[in-house]
């Protein structure tokens, strides 16, 4: 009789904290394929947002930095951000893994992480990442050595002005670049749905 072939393949580890960044390092250094499966939208768990750890008061993103850009270079590691794992099923040495990956809305093969984006966004939301203490924009990065390096956009759903109006306009982009003081970029974002604002006076019966 021959032997039972030994169970192989890649490693799914799920959560890149700390923890699950040092596990995905260790076995990518054996030899595994790993797909690291985190919910946010980088790496880096809790330790990103300490300033020291308890018991040396070392630097904690001196710590977490380097593993960061080890992860994300290595070459046996796959990082999937803003994912779930939704279903399991198989044997041990055998499981099928549906993990589901919610949108960025920024692609990040394309985002150089310059920022300007964010400089030239309206809208302000308070920063969740630091224990609301600060705002952050609506297109951001969670902090600044976020791996992946891209930023993304939260969407909060359609607003129940723009459903409401049956030229589907975007009054919450106009509304805060007016609060700011852009008027001419106020009058860009109204002519992308409507190329003739000063009708709407006129024409629509829906107030605002």
């Amino acid at each position: 009789m021959g032997r039972t072939p030994e169970p192989f393949g890649a490693v799914l580890v799920v959560g890149g904290g700390i923890g699950g960044i040092e596990v995905a390092l260790d076995l990518a250094e054996a030899g595994f394929f790993v797909y690291l499966v985190e919910k946010s939208a980088s790496i880096g768990g809790l330790m990103a947002r300490l300033d020291k750890t308890f018991p040396t008061n070392d630097c904690a993103m001196c710590i977490l930095s380097p593993k960061l850009v080890e992860c994300g270079r290595h070459l046996n590691i796959e990082v999937l951000t803003l994912a779930e794992v939704v279903n399991v099923s198989g044997e041990a040495g055998n499981f099928t893994v549906t993990v589901r990956e919610n949108p960025r809305y920024v692609d990040v093969a394309s985002c150089t992480g310059c920022g300007d984006c964010a400089n030239a966004c309206p809208v302000n939301l308070s920063n969740d990442f630091e224990g609301g203490l600060s705002t952050r924009k609506a297109i951001f990065r969670l902090f600044p050595q976020a791996f992946p390096g891209a930023f993304q956009i939260e969407k909060r759903g359609t607003p129940n002005c723009q459903a409401a109006c049956p030229l589907e306009q975007k009054a919450q982009g106009y509304i805060a670049l007016i609060r700011e003081g852009r008027f001419e970029e106020a009058l860009r974002v109204v002519r992308m749905d409507n190329p003739f604002p000063g009708i709407c006076g006129r024409a629509c019966h829906h107030p605002c």
